[in-house]
């Protein structure tokens, strides 16, 4: 069995590292912008794709679970409108009770583990993928200096941005700039489609 399992590890590390060949592969046109801009387009793509993926992918699961939610908290909203306001409390309190926090943490968690798939798994991946192209050395190696950026701050000492970092601010960057892009184009499709 253990060597069942070396087999395995050694085959899933075969693969990585084929999969790291082509990731380089199809970024290497872009090595002539240098590598802020490989890791920018790196993290675009990411957050495309994390984007893209949360909303395509819903488990049946999921999309149960979200019903009933709706179902059970509609429900005690309606308890809480009762005519009899400690009649309605209970009432509230016995539907908690019985079915919508059973059902709140089962959809909760069944959101949690479809985000972590969607999402946070990616953008890890990616970031991993980050930390090994863009070491020091490969980066002295393929751009001639071992970092992404370089400031110079007050005092004169410099100052160096490393991959992860850049990394990190770049997505923050993209995100942003994508919450302000949906922002826009939705409030102008909004404005469009009111008749004047």
């Amino acid at each position: 069995m253990e060597e069942f399992l070396d087999i395995i590890w050694l085959k899933v590390l075969l693969l990585i590292q084929c999969l790291v060949k082509c990731l380089d592969y199809i970024l290497a046109p872009l090595n002539h912008f240098g590598p802020g801009v490989v890791i920018l387009a790196v993290v675009f793509v990411t957050v495309a794709a994390t984007k893209y993926f949360s909303k395509i992918y819903k488990t049946k699961r999921y999309v149960e679970l979200e019903k009933k939610f709706k179902y059970w908290f509609n429900l005690r909203k309606e308890a809480l409108m009762c005519e009899d306001p400690e009649k309605g409390k209970e009432l509230a309190k016995n539907i908690d009770q019985a079915k919508l926090n059973r059902v709140y943490y089962d959809y909760f968690f069944e959101g949690l583990l479809s985000s972590l798939l969607t999402k946070y798994l990616p953008i890890l991946i990616m970031l991993a993928y980050v930390n090994e192209a863009f070491k020091p050395d490969k980066l002295l190696k393929n751009f001639g200096r071992g970092y992404i950026f370089k400031f110079v701050n007050y005092n004169g000492e410099a100052i160096l941005v490393g991959a992860i970092f850049w990394f990190v601010l770049s997505m923050l960057l993209v995100y942003l700039i994508w919450f302000i892009t949906e922002k826009l184009y939705f409030k102008h499709m909004k404005t469009k489609k009111q008749p004047d």
